[in-house]
């Protein structure tokens, strides 16, 4: 006998069962990776951190896996290296132009500072959108690349616009803005022949952060409160005013990029493939926080190593803050420049590792953990498309200091 339900069970289609994301990549591992690379841009007088970037994307992009395969990063130091190279022959000149005038304008009681920021500024935005084309176009995922198009000028254009208006609106405008500068990227953003779109809106951004943007103005407004009870006297911050804010920071800006990743990776679209994240606002609060007790011990080190450094020299007979007026003094202030400019480094670079740990690998391995695609099954057709792009965008954004992730 041969028997049928009338209604037989159908197989779940595969756009219901969300992708699984996950990063295997191991924290002890990557910790080492970074120590190395500060020690080697110690000693290479920074001239390391391009390859360290480059070790630093490797190990991150093959360790995050989508639908189980893993991204694959192919740029190379070398590249980034020729890149601010480059950066420099542009940045240099004008550098070097403007200060020749803005020696004309104090002469003539100009305001000379405003444009190089004006200027410096567009560089920047101009800078942060060719960096991402380059990175996109050094991402590979089951063999077929990312890339981008689109004007980065348009783009520095559209930044200044709305951060004026930001401005003027005392922060408020803030959402609107990501969400008009992410629709512009990742509409010129592509997965080989898959376009992608930002469906993020600022109101809903607004909605779930406003409460973030009365919390920030309070430290202005208590400043404002305290100048206007000492006026004209001499300003002064009571540590009843500056220790809660002091506290509150950490909390305020670790749920304001909770809610900004959430909120940002669930607008992400490359044709019917849509991210979705449930990063809880909590999530990155204890990170900053651990930045924050590392930076302790670190800083009274740094301190105490200037103290012994200046007790060493004044033992030798030797002033280390004197006024440069005489040669014993100019000696005494070069050495403990010298001494205590090499502390600093070595704060610096140990700082750079804490921050790559916690704010880079950590941030980054719970942002994956929180995140989900769906209809991952439209990648399956993908054709390859898309030209690789040179790292001039890189070198200038690294020239700037405005490297984003």
């Amino acid at each position: 006998m041969h028997w049928e339900p009338i209604h037989p069970p159908e197989a779940p289609s595969p756009s219901t069962v969300p992708a699984v994301v996950s990063f295997s990549g191991d924290h002890g591992e990557f910790r080492r990776l970074v120590t190395r690379g500060a020690w080697l841009g110690l000693i290479t007088f920074g001239f390391y951190r391009f390859w360290l970037a480059t070790d630093i994307r490797r190990h991150i992009w093959s360790r995050t896996d989508i639908d189980g395969d893993a991204a694959e990063y192919t740029g190379q130091g070398k590249e980034l290296l020729i890149g601010f190279l480059f950066a420099l022959a542009i940045l240099v000149p004008i550098y070097l132009v403007y200060f020749l005038v803005s020696i004309e304008a104090e002469r003539n009681h100009q305001l000379s500072s405003a444009p190089l920021l004006v200027l410096f500024y567009l560089f920047g935005q101009f800078a942060i959108y060719r960096a991402r084309r380059y990175r996109l176009t050094r991402t590979v995922w089951r063999g077929v690349r990312f890339w981008m198009d689109g004007s980065g000028w348009a783009y520095a254009a559209r930044a200044a616009g709305w951060s004026l208006l930001m401005l003027l609106t005392l922060g408020a405008l803030l959402p609107w803005r990501q969400a008009a500068l992410e629709r512009y990227k990742m509409g010129h953003s592509y997965y080989g022949d898959l376009q992608g779109r930002f469906e993020g809106q600022g109101w809903e951004f607004f909605k779930r952060g406003w409460w973030l943007w009365l919390l920030a103005l309070v430290p202005p407004a208590l400043l404002l409160m305290v100048m206007i009870k000492h006026w004209p006297a001499q300003i002064r911050i009571e540590p009843t005013v500056s220790l809660p804010l002091l506290l509150l920071a950490p909390f305020i800006y670790g749920a304001f990029k909770a809610i900004e990743w959430r909120w940002w990776v669930s607008g992400i679209r490359f044709g019917d493939v849509a991210f979705e994240s449930d990063l809880p606002k909590r999530a990155l609060c204890g990170l900053y926080w651990k930045v924050i007790g590392w930076s302790v011990p670190f800083s009274s080190l740094l301190s105490g190593y200037i103290y012994i450094c200046s007790k060493l020299l004044a033992q030798m007979g030797i002033a280390p803050f004197a006024i440069f007026s005489t040669q014993s003094k100019f000696q005494g202030s070069f050495a403990m420049l010298v001494l205590g400019g090499g502390g600093y480094l070595v704060f610096l670079f140990a700082m750079g590792v804490v921050m790559r740990v916690y704010l880079l690998r950590d941030l980054w391995a719970r942002v994956v953990e929180s995140t989900t695609v769906h209809n991952i099954e439209a990648t399956a057709s993908v054709s390859v498309q898309g030209d690789l792009v040179n790292a001039l965008g890189e070198g200038l954004a690294d020239s700037l200091d405005v490297v984003g992730f």
